[in-house]
């Protein structure tokens, strides 16, 4: 049995805003965005070249999904970019406003700094030592 995982869900407070975010500053492609009525939309963003694995930004609509944004992880890295080149991303997302919360190190697993979105998600930009 093949399985693997399609979609994460992304608690977001704008879909505009996340669109926003996801394709212009980190590059994503936005694969879909379907009007679902009465508010709702299904959207979904992934990396370039990405073939599985996509976020579903969906936003919130109660006053709990309202308190997970940005802490749907309890505070801890959430979301984990793999890149086969660090330098060159890193330097793109610095040039495009992204936030990162740390300066570039090197792990015994790779080379890695956490950047945070807009809505307060912490984020892993990482090259393994394996790639």
């Amino acid at each position: 049995m093949n399985q693997f995982i399609g979609a994460i869900s992304l608690v977001i407070p704008d879909y505009d805003k996340a669109i926003d975010f996801y394709t212009n500053s980190l590059g994503f492609q936005l694969v879909e965005d379907t009007d679902l009525g009465n508010g709702k939309r299904w959207v979904l963003v992934a990396p370039p070249g990405s073939t599985e694995a996509r976020l579903l930004l969906a936003k919130a609509d109660s006053s709990a999904q309202i308190r997970a944004i940005g802490n749907q992880s309890g505070g801890r890295v959430f979301i984990f970019l793999n890149t086969k080149y660090f330098s060159r991303d890193h330097a793109t997302y610095l040039q495009r406003g992204v936030q990162f919360l740390e300066a570039p190190r090197h792990e015994p697993y790779g080379t890695v700094a956490v950047f945070q979105d807009p809505f307060g998600n912490k984020w892993d930009l990482i090259e393994s030592r394996s790639d």
